[in-house]
Formats: structure tokens, C-alpha cells, sequence
């Protein structure tokens, strides 16, 4: 392909992705009244912090990784306690489905414009496809590695999933669900994550304390970042091009300038930061603070913490869904799902 061609490719995916987005923010006036009241309902007795709400308390089976089909509304949370995912309607906060998905199902990611959930299984060495309209398991890949993280791209129709023991991603096409690629890292991946836009993904060495920068259209590491202690989960904004990284360590959030690969802020949190959610509409970082029970929220214009929210025991995963604002956050400790509405 011509890099003329390639470019004008390239510029209609990312207005498609535009759109798509800004008609997220459209709706968001008229789904977030609506999605407070319901939530508001569905709580006897919710924590609050300031700008923030604590509206719903969801039971599953032990809690891990959560992410949110801004389309559907659906929440996806694995349960490895019972080799499950489960499926929650977002708009009455109940658990609609529970879906069979391989040995200790760990990560989840989806694709909201195939309406398709990619599950990583720790142990199993595979990912589970689910459609999300049927809640059935349409193909298992086989990885040959553990793998702890998985994202997607959904301009590009491509799954990345990161294992720690072989310090690998492996590359999915989702259209054949095949492993396409598998590019080496230097200090035991850990978390991954995607830019759309610039079709760039991230993935953080937990073992020396750097972000590798990989370049999504010829799958090489094209940079590697040095961030804080232990870095874990990571999260973009597209809108921005930055990057934030909980660094488990030293209990800081690394922020990268994803245009210079150069670390901008660091900002303190909680104890245990796991895992980043980012909403673009309102450019807001949420990390999920596993010691101490809480989900810092960083603004992304001033990289300062504006508020500290309780949730339940034990919280590692994060998601959230920028049509109604609401934050998802899965606690391992005692097997719920905090559901958290903007006031």
C-alpha cells in the first residue's frame, strides 16, 4: 500500500473512531440523569466522596479484572474462582449471564464495535472469544504462554496479550482469531494497553521498572520508558496521547507524553495501585488502590489527585463506561463489583 493510501487509511479510521466518540459525548447528557437515578436505587446505603457516589454494591464470584461495552452497556468481570465471566446489565446493576471461560480466567477486554470480549486465561494459556450479543464462546486461541493482560484495538480489529513469564505479547487478529505476531520484552510484562489512534501499544516491565513502547503496525518495540517502582496496569487517553501507568511499588502514577515517550508527571495515590481506567470525554484517570481500599482520580489537565473514593475489599480492576460516567471496579477480597456514579 502506498503511504499515500496508508495515511488516507489511516484518517478515515481514526474520523470513524472520532465520531463514534463524540456521539459517546452526545448521549452522555441525556444517559447520565437517567443511569444516576437507576443506580441511586440500587443502594441502600452507598459511600460518597465529593464529585463522586457510590450508588451500587453488585455480588459475583471472586472478582479480577472488569472492563464495560460503552455500546451495550455491559460489564464483563472474570471470576476465576469458578472458571467464569460475568455478564452485568449496566443499566439495573444485575448479573444477566455467567459464561464458561477456561482455566482461571484473569483479564478481559472488548471491542465495542464487534460487540466481541477477549478472556485471558492465566494458566490455561488461551483466550476465549465471546460474542456479546449470544454470551457464547465462539473460538478459544491457544497462546503456548501464561498471559496476565489482554487489550484491543478496535480500529484495527487487533488483541494484544501480555505474559509476565515469558515476557511476550502475542498479537490476535480478531477477525480470524488466529496469533498473528509475538514480540519479546526485557523485564516481565505485565499490564498492556492500546492507543487507537496512533495504532501504538504499551506494556509495563514490572521487573525493571519501564514501559515498552511497540509500534502496532510492524509489531517492534520502538522505545522503552523508564517509570516508577513495580509498574502494573496502564491506561491511554486518545484524545490526549498520554499514558498513565500504576506504579505498585512506590504508589505513584507515571504520566507519559505518548508524542515525546517522555515521562510529564508523577502523582501520588493510594497504597497498591493496580490497574488505570481512563474516561477521554472528561479526561479522568482512575487507579485502583488494592491496600487501602480506594480509586484515586486524577485529572488529566492538572496530573493532581481531586478525589479519594471508598469501595469494597481488596479492589484490583477498573473500568469506565463514558456514555454514563459510571466506574466499575472489581473487588477480589470480597467478591463484588463497586459501581461508582459522577454526582
Amino acid at each position: 500500500m502506498s503511504t499515500f493510501r496508508a495515511t488516507r487509511a489511516t484518517g478515515s479510521l481514526r474520523a470513524a473512531f472520532t465520531r463514534w466518540c463524540r456521539a459517546l459525548a452526545a448521549v452522555t447528557a441525556l444517559a447520565l440523569p437517567l443511569a444516576t437515578g437507576a443506580a441511586a436505587a440500587a443502594s441502600a446505603s452507598p459511600a460518597s466522596t465529593p464529585g463522586y457516589r457510590v450508588t451500587a454494591t453488585i455480588p459475583v464470584d471472586g472478582a479480577g479484572i472488569v472492563d464495560v461495552n460503552p455500546v451495550t452497556g455491559r460489564i464483563y468481570v472474570t471470576q476465576d474462582v469458578d472458571n467464569t465471566v460475568a455478564v452485568i446489565n449496566g443499566r439495573t446493576n444485575e448479573v444477566t449471564a455467567t459464561i464458561p471461560a477456561g482455566n482461571r480466567p484473569f483479564a478481559v477486554a472488548v471491542n465495542p464495535l464487534t460487540n466481541t470480549a477477549y478472556v485471558a486465561s492465566f494458566p490455561g494459556h488461551t483466550v476465549s472469544v465471546i460474542n456479546g450479543r449470544t454470551n457464547t464462546i465462539t473460538a478459544t486461541i491457544g497462546l503456548g504462554a501464561t498471559s496476565y493482560a489482554v487489550a484491543v484495538n478496535p480500529l484495527t480489529n487487533t488483541v494484544y496479550t501480555i505474559s509476565p513469564g515469558g515476557s511476550l505479547v502475542s498479537v490476535i487478529n480478531g477477525r480470524t482469531n488466529t496469533v498473528t505476531a509475538t514480540i519479546p520484552l526485557v523485564g516481565g510484562g505485565f499490564g498492556v494497553a492500546v492507543d487507537p489512534f496512533t495504532d501504538t501499544v504499551y506494556a509495563t516491565n514490572a521487573n525493571n521498572n519501564t514501559v515498552s513502547v511497540i509500534n502496532g503496525r510492524t509489531n517492534t518495540v520502538t522505545a522503552t520508558i523508564p517509570v516508577g517502582g513495580g509498574p502494573y496496569g496502564l491506561a491511554v487517553n486518545p484524545f490526549t496521547n498520554t499514558v498513565y501507568v500504576a506504579n505498585n511499588g512506590d504508589n505513584t502514577v507515571s504520566v507519559i507524553n505518548g508524542r515525546t515517550n517522555e515521562v510529564t508527571a508523577t502523582v501520588g495515590v493510594g497504597a497498591g495501585p493496580s490497574e488505570v481506567a481512563v474516561n477521554p470525554l472528561t479526561n479522568t484517570a482512575f487507579v485502583v488502590n488494592g491496600d487501602d481500599n480506594t480509586v484515586s482520580v486524577i485529572s488529566g489537565r492538572t496530573n493532581k489527585v481531586t478525589a479519594t473514593i471508598p469501595v469494597g475489599n481488596g479492589p484490583f480492576g477498573i473500568a469506565v463506561n463514558p456514555v454514563t460516567g459510571r466506574i466499575y471496579v472489581a473487588n477480589g477480597g470480597d467478591g463484588t463489583v463497586s459501581v461508582i456514579t459522577p454526582r
